[in-house]
């Protein structure tokens, strides 16, 4: 059975600093001059725009977010259902791959 996530599911454990930090994102954190505070204000603002429920070992998600000056991230987060989510990469969206909102990708 395929897990469709909840952005609730999300905020729920992050607010409960049920966070698992991968390794990956704390490098993509350092890389892209990006603060944790803005990363968590993002996810507990903002909306799952893509979903990927075969992803292992969790299904994850894309989530669209801005940091506290508005600008924009996505946030990659793995959910084990209602015990831990896995923060698993962030970056500032691209306008040449995302149309202008940021929450659909262009074509092509």
């Amino acid at each position: 059975m395929m897990q469709i996530i909840d952005i609730k599911q999300i905020v729920s454990l992050v607010k409960a600093s049920k966070i698992l930090w991968t390794e990956h994102v704390a490098i993509r954190l350092r890389e892209r001059n990006i603060k944790r505070a803005d990363l968590i204000h993002c996810v507990c603002n903002g909306k799952i725009i893509e979903q990927y429920p075969t992803d292992t070992p969790y299904p994850s998600c894309l989530i669209l977010g801005f940091t506290q000056n508005n600008e924009p991230l996505h946030v990659v987060v793995g959910l084990n259902v209602n015990v831990i989510c896995s923060i698993i990469t962030v970056y500032h969206p691209d306008k040449n791959r995302w149309e202008h909102a940021f929450s659909k990708r262009k074509d092509g």
